[in-house]
This record gives structure tokens, C-alpha cells and sequence, in this order.
């Protein structure tokens, strides 16, 4: 018996893409792969869901404007819209058929998104965006785009956890904005740039039960602002 089913697939400027249904172990569980490489699955969302709730929650704000980095199966972009304290969310996606997918619905939590007038999608690489001038500001910036600081998908992410270009994207936040990334793992160098640039720095285990391995995980979320002027 096939363990999965491949549903779509793409060319990327990182290489292929293919969104699959898991059969077994879990049944009808959707996974994304690049280059055969697992990348998330809508088995395991815990950490994805809580970059959003837990950015908005150390904000503490309200009518905010939210800008993601990666799109991936929706569960990040999800949860900011859940929040009524949420008035804007861009996606920023560098592959324009993961947003053909969630826009047309082959991702099925595409169609709950795509009925939210607050939601954008943008195709473009959101690390060459950090790191130029911004052309607006938001209360949040979160990236989940890479597997960690460390373990980076493609040339673009390149250097872009050092403090010079953390100070680049701090630029794109409002007074008091929070900048968020999702990890699979710790990261005390990151942790220790972040500190360079931020005045408030968290680093939150997420854990979790990933049934279809069958044992548990835990993925980090690195939070930070710099506190708005009294």
C-alpha cells in the first residue's frame, strides 16, 4: 500500500514542490516536499499556529497590520486571522504556486483564507524585501521559511540571522513591532543576534506530539521587539 499520494506539484527557483496526501500511518494528512525533502505537514500545526498567536499576544495591540514570510499549507496565516485584534495580513511567498494552491483551493485551508478580505498575497522573496528600504511598516513581521538559522532552503536567507540584516528588518516594524521566527531547533547564536538588536528577546519551545512518526518534537519560535518610546 502507497503511504501517500502526490496532489500537485511545481518547479520553484529552489527546486520541485510537490503537495502529497498522507495515507498511512495518519490518514489524510496533506505534506509539502521540495526536492523530496519533508518540509510541514497539516498533521503537526502547533508551532506554526502559535508564531502568530503568541507574536500577537507579546504586541499586545490591536488593529494590526501583520506581515509573513512563507505561506506553506496556511496554518501561520490562519491563526493571524483568527485574531480580531488582526486588520491586515500579507503573505509574502517566492513561489507563486503555493499561492496558485491556496488561492484555487488545492490547499483546502485556502478557501477559508481566500474568503477573509484582510488577507494579501504577494509573490516575492521576502529576504531581498527585509533587507531593502520599506515601503510600509507593520506591527508584526514573521518568517517561517527556512528549517532553522542554520538550515537554510536556498542562497537567498544567506547571512540574513546576522545582526546587520537583522537591524535591516527591524526597520520594516512599527515603534514597538515584533519580529518572529519559526525554528526546528535552538539556536543560541541566533539568540545572541537577536539580542544585538532587539530590546526584548524570547525563545519559546513549542512541544508537540507528531503522530505520524509517533513520538514527540519540539520546534522553537524566536520572538523579539524593541520597545516603543514612553
Amino acid at each position: 500500500m502507497r503511504e501517500f499520494e502526490v496532489i500537485a506539484h511545481v518547479e520553484s527557483p529552489l527546486g520541485v514542490l510537490i503537495l502529497r496526501r498522507r495515507t498511512a500511518p495518519v490518514p489524510d494528512v496533506l505534506e509539502l516536499t521540495l526536492e523530496h525533502q519533508f518540509l510541514m505537514s497539516s498533521a503537526v500545526t502547533d508551532s506554526e499556529r502559535e508564531l502568530a498567536t503568541r507574536a500577537i499576544a507579546m504586541h499586545g495591540g490591536s488593529d494590526l497590520d501583520v506581515m509573513i514570510g512563507g505561506l506553506g499549507l496556511g496554518y501561520t496565516s490562519k491563526a493571524a486571522l483568527d485574531s480580531d485584534r488582526v486588520a491586515h495580513v500579507e503573505v509574502v511567498e517566492l513561489v507563486q504556486g503555493i499561492i496558485d494552491w491556496v488561492a484555487t483551493g488545492v490547499i483546502p485551508l485556502g478557501t477559508t483564507l481566500m474568503a477573509d478580505p484582510r488577507l494579501h498575497l504577494t509573490q516575492d522573496d521576502v529576504f531581498e524585501r527585509l533587507r531593502n528600504p520599506p515601503t510600509r511598516t507593520h506591527d508584526l513581521v514573521l518568517i517561517d521559511v527556512d528549517h532553522s538559522p542554520d538550515e537554510r532552503l536556498g542562497e537567498s536567507s544567506d547571512s540574513f540571522y546576522a545582526h546587520s540584516n537583522l537591524v535591516l528588518a527591524a526597520r520594516h516594524l512599527k515603534p514597538g513591532g515584533v519580529f518572529g521566527v519559526w525554528s526546528t531547533s535552538e539556536n543560541p547564536a541566533f539568540e545572541a543576534e537577536l539580542r544585538k538588536t532587539f530590546d526584548d528577546v524570547r525563545v519559546e519551545p513549542i512541544e508537540f506530539f507528531n503522530e505520524t512518526v509517533g513520538r514527540p518534537e519540539t520546534n522553537w519560535l524566536f520572538l523579539a521587539r524593541t520597545l516603543a518610546p514612553s
